[in-house]
């Protein structure tokens, strides 16, 4: 055997026994008559003891190891006279008879430790280096033991884990497809899936009425902090169920994960209606774990010659508890926050409610202390606290604020990554207009079914923005985590769903043919959610990006700068498929 036990595992009950350990030299230290050195592998840090006078020779061999070099090691046991309480075998220590250099290393490009030196860029390129470290590899440890909880759970309820295919077709609604050329089929192409959707629909068809699947799914869209090109979902669908047995299923999933991995028992989570969150927080993913909400305010300050306010079709603002001291450059720097390209606003007013009751604002020449008094009740003010306000076109003035709402959080500390607010964004609009191409898109996808109550609205299109989708949102901590809705299973509703978006009934039957003849063979009701499992893991690990979770990511141009991918292919494969790429 090439060991008999990790570098994690031996304590003081060990002492005494002979053992064989390998893994990767983390650090040396000669201390002259002795050398130790830290021993690391995926389970932990075991220290190694040489003596010069008990034996010179391996003393000596192990001055000449290098960081990162491959050992095995034989020895006895011992106890530490000085101990570390810092890690779990901080108690004893290997008294080395016999060492073997299984392989050496280069000096690694940055240092293996938790508080490494290597940049992002660094990093990324010698991911394998990286994954050594603690911080990651205990975020790999995390991903693995969400994904059996996962696992478990729907096995236990009934889901079936059943693999549908990566070579599709393409559609075009949605995000971008990568598309994948076909060699036997010259000039056709497959598409990677942007999610198993229609697959899953036709499972539920063909009567596996509950199906899971943790599956790799592909967008070609920008990237950011949350975003990679390929991402991971936690892809449910059930049959014979309405909105209420979908939303206790899968809360009772996170419920779950909640407290087997933290510990932490919720009640039933928080309910808000799309409408009611875009109205008190700007935003379809609210942060629940602080307040804020959102004050209209046209009724009190309108009518006292302020221009901006009097002429715009919404002001509205947030109260910051507590923030009336803020300083004259404090405010600056959040008017340059919000006038951020980013962000987008033209300016922000503050009113101070002074300690003393008083109050001092940026707008003292058209409002008197009464008139801000009123504007502090509105609020629900108390002396020592700080409003601020935005005004403009009443959507885009919402999101601006959410911005500032967001900001003004993670100055006070208020969006600690370790509490947690789950909470469920449900009646989202089925439809959404698009001014470029002048016409309506679905919000979620074409699948997706009316609230029954509105169906009678399809028939009308002045009101096509009206009617909302039987479709829900899980949010944790700002984050949309999942997303579901009931589908249509009906091919009439399915048909008018169609020409509603713009489709021909040529054009719909050419993309989605199979599944439209699907449903004339006895479609089952059924509904469906996924969960972005990289977010769930990101949200459970208590940071903000997903690459921390993932094994080998790419970067934000779509690069994986450790392989060197996308690159060229050879003009001989081109040519096999067909393709002719411009010089």
């Amino acid at each position: 055997m090439y060991r008999t036990n990790t570098c994690g595992e031996l304590n003081i009950s060990n002492v005494g026994q002979q053992v064989t350990l390998c893994g990767w030299l983390q650090r040396s230290r000669d201390l002259g008559g002795m050398t130790f050195i830290d021993l690391r592998d995926r389970y932990g840090i075991t220290q190694l003891a040489f003596n010069m006078e008990t034996d010179a020779t391996l003393c000596e061999q192990a001055r000449r190891l290098g960081r990162e070099y491959v050992l095995q090691v034989t020895g006895t046991v011992i106890e530490r006279s000085s101990k570390n309480a810092k890690i779990p075998t901080g108690e004893i220590e290997i008294q080395v008879s016999k060492l073997t250099v299984l392989n050496e290393s280069k000096v690694p490009p940055f240092t293996i430790e938790d508080q490494s030196d290597g940049g992002d860029d660094l990093r990324m390129k010698y991911r394998y280096l990286d994954i050594r470290r603690n911080p990651v590899k205990n975020n790999l440890i995390l991903r693995h033991q969400m994904a059996m909880l996962v696992r478990n759970y729907l096995s236990s309820q009934n889901f079936l884990e059943i693999e549908t295919p990566m070579l599709i077709k393409s559609t075009p609604e949605g995000a971008r497809d990568f598309v994948v050329p076909s060699r036997m089929n010259p000039g056709e192409f497959y598409a990677l899936p942007q999610s198993p959707q229609q697959y899953k629909q036709l499972l539920m068809v063909a009567g596996m009425d509950r199906y899971f699947q943790i599956v790799r799914c592909f967008r070609d869209e920008d990237l950011r902090a949350d975003r990679q090109p390929e991402f991971t979902q936690i892809d449910c669908e059930m049959s014979f169920v309405e909105q209420e047995d979908v939303l206790q299923m899968f809360e009772g999933l996170a419920k779950h994960l909640f407290k087997e991995m933290k510990g932490l028992e919720f009640g039933k989570f928080e309910r808000i209606s799309w409408h009611d969150a875009m109205r008190l927080y700007g935003s379809d993913k609210p942060d629940k774990r602080f307040g804020m909400e959102f004050v209209e305010v046209n009724d009190v300050v309108k009518g006292h010659g302020f221009g901006l306010f009097d002429n715009a079709p919404l002001v509205v603002g947030i109260c910051a508890a507590g923030c009336a001291e803020y300083t004259r450059k404090q405010l600056d720097e959040l008017t340059e926050f919000v006038k951020r390209p980013q962000v987008g606003a033209g300016g922000m007013v503050y009113v101070k409610y002074n300690a003393d009751g008083t109050f001092k604002s940026s707008v003292d020449k058209f409002y008197g202390q009464d008139d801000l008094k009123a504007l502090a009740d509105k609020f629900g003010a108390r002396p020592g606290d700080l409003m601020l306000l935005l005004c403009g076109e009443p959507m885009k003035t919402r999101v601006q604020l959410c911005a500032l709402r967001l900001e003004m959080g993670s100055r006070l500390g208020l969006r600690d990554p370790q509490k947690y607010a789950p909470l469920w964004v449900v009646d989202f609009p089925l439809l959404e207009w698009d001014d470029e191409t002048q016409r309506f898109y679905a919000m979620h996808h074409p699948f997706t079914a009316p609230k029954p109550e509105d169906e009678p609205l399809l028939d009308d299109p002045n009101r096509w923005g009206d009617i909302r989708a039987n479709a829900y949102d899980i949010v944790i901590n700002g984050v949309e985590v999942g997303g579901g809705s009931i589908r249509i299973h009906d091919r009439q509703l399915q048909n008018k769903m169609f020409h509603t978006l713009g489709f021909t009934d040529e054009s719909a039957y050419a993309q989605f043919g199979f599944l439209m003849d699907a449903f004339t063979y006895g479609a089952p009701p059924h509904a469906g959610l996924a969960f972005g499992f990289d977010r769930l893991c990101s949200i459970f690990g208590g940071v903000d990006s997903i690459r921390d979770f993932i094994a080998f990511p790419k970067n934000n141009s779509g690069r994986d700068v450790m392989s060197g991918s996308p690159s060229p292919i050879a003009k001989e494969q081109l040519e096999e498929l067909q393709i002719a790429i411009k010089s």
